[in-house]
């Protein structure tokens, strides 16, 4: 009869906490949300995970990265947050960083040996993209591979060729970016800045040595 009560007990007991989880864990994600960095901070030393995400995958620090709240990056970047964990979407919180422009966010990602480089879309593909020339440089010279392939098989240079970014097509070119990659589809970066109208790029490139 004892043990019967004591696991009926244990079952109540967990019917009760299991609200009080949930709801601790919809607040550590809307306090992140809107940038309320103390409750957030708070919640983590009560026990909450450095690494808890939404149903999405988006960890607190790429919700943070997204918002420019660099104190709360620095604190789950001290905390040994999982810096290279991905979203549903593949995203890491670099690339987020970089996709929004958010300079100070990525230099200290950088500073604390936040890897640039892995398989797939990067930071570097999407700072380029955006025309972020400044992150663009800090990637190169944290080590981002100039020339890795993007899922659709193009490289940072392409990307900024096609969308006119020419400050962004002369630090890649004079970072050493391949000229002679080819896109089945498209051709090569001289052939992508004349289908776009890009007449200053495409001047640049031909000066560069694009064939």
């Amino acid at each position: 009869m004892k043990k019967i009560i004591t696991l009926a007990f244990v079952g109540a007991m967990l019917t009760v906490m299991q609200p009080a989880v949930s709801g601790v864990y919809e607040d550590i994600l809307h306090a992140a949300n809107q940038n309320d960095t103390p409750t957030v901070v708070g919640l983590l030393r009560r026990g909450m995970d450095v690494n808890t995400a939404d149903t999405q995958g988006t960890t607190l620090l790429m919700i943070a990265a997204q918002g420019n709240n660099l104190e709360l990056v620095k604190f789950l970047l001290d905390n040994r947050v999982n810096a290279q964990r991905r979203n549903r979407h593949g995203d890491t919180a670099l690339m987020i960083a970089a996709l929004r422009g958010h300079i100070e966010v990525v230099r200290l990602m950088l500073d604390r040996k936040v890897d640039p480089n892995h398989a797939g879309w990067n930071a570097l593909h999407y700072a380029a993209f955006e025309n972020r020339s400044a992150i663009v440089t800090l990637l190169l010279a944290a080590g981002a591979d100039i020339n890795a392939r993007a899922p659709n098989g193009q490289t940072a240079l392409m990307f900024a060729v096609k969308h006119g970014h020419l400050d962004t097509v002369r630090i890649l070119v004079g970072s050493g970016a391949d000229l002679a990659h080819e896109d089945p589809d498209e051709g090569g970066v001289l052939a992508m800045a004349k289908k776009a109208n890009h007449a200053e790029i495409a001047q640049f490139l031909l000066r560069a040595g694009a064939k």
